[in-house]
């Protein structure tokens, strides 16, 4: 039993790994792909697990929400329900990649290490850190409309990305992710509260915004994931359904992402001071463009 972080490499054969350039092609997203992405703010339908993966995910996921899990500390945050309706549940938490073998290892996905490359402009990868959103059958919580980005202004410049995967099918009926298609050129939103209100974030909106407000549903498979960029409104509805969403996402930003405070960037986490770079033992280096 010992904090993960520590290996900045696979520890498991779960994702096997390129070993050539050529290895790797069978991951690169179209140029149409990257094109959408740049237009629309988001890009969804990759496959990044099997069956297998997702089997071996759950299991661990499982034991990892378990609040007497015995490295339960190395979490940066963990929150059994998030939700502010005391008759819905959300659990959130941060930090899991540093107790559990497979979530651990799914940050070196190739799949999901050449499609955060590309979509980060062919930078290198860094990885910032990993969440957990599971919503039970029949009364899962809300995640109110939102810009990532906008809690991570203590981080520079702004080129970070967004992961979200289903180990679950997601539908409307359950609870799927909502983008705004487009509102990432809306520039840096106010920021409401992430399990509060789903409609908290309209009242910093203009009226144009208000107009532009269109949420398009991204209903996927069980290991497809969707890809957002930082300033992308999105958020989720309840799930009244009979089934489970469970959920895990993967934050990185582009090699080069300096501190932009003096305090703790993640809880637990030496502080990087302002304006050095985001590395060491919690920040790695996931993809190096002479991977491509």
């Amino acid at each position: 039993m010992e904090d993960l972080s520590h290996y900045h490499h696979p520890i498991t054969d779960l994702f096997p790994q390129p070993k050539s350039r050529q290895d790797w092609d069978q991951y690169r997203l179209s140029k149409e792909q990257i094109e959408f992405f740049n237009e629309q703010g988001y890009l969804s339908g990759i496959k990044l697990l099997d069956e297998k993966q997702i089997e071996v995910l759950k299991k661990e996921l499982e034991e990892v929400a378990d609040p007497m899990h015995p490295l339960h500390h190395l979490f940066h945050e963990f929150h059994s329900n998030e939700s502010t309706d005391p008759n819905t549940v959300l659990f959130h938490s941060l930090g899991h990649w540093r107790i559990s073998k497979a979530f651990h290892d799914v940050i070196w996905n190739p799949a999901f290490l050449m499609a955060a490359h590309q979509l980060l402009g062919g930078k290198g990868v860094r990885f910032w850190h990993d969440q957990l959103f599971c919503k039970p059958a029949h009364h899962g919580g809300v995640v109110a409309w939102h810009q990532d980005y906008s809690y991570w202004t203590r981080t520079v410049k702004m080129q970070h990305l967004t992961c979200w995967c289903g180990l679950d099918d997601a539908t409307i009926e359950n609870g799927c992710i909502y983008y705004v298609p487009g509102s990432h050129k809306w520039g840096l939103l106010q920021k409401p509260a992430l399990a509060g209100q789903m409609e908290g974030l309209l009242q910093f909106l203009t009226e144009e915004q208000k107009a532009a407000f269109k949420p398009v549903p991204v209903e996927l498979k069980a290991g497809y994931a969707t890809f957002h960029h930082p300033l992308m409104v999105h958020g989720s509805y309840e799930n009244k359904s009979n089934r489970s969403r469970r959920a895990f996402v993967l934050n990185v930003f582009a090699d080069g992402t300096v501190s932009n405070t003096d305090e703790e960037l993640l809880k637990g986490v030496p502080i990087i001071t302002k304006g050095n770079k985001m590395e060491g033992q919690f920040f790695p280096l996931l993809f190096s463009p002479n991977l491509a």
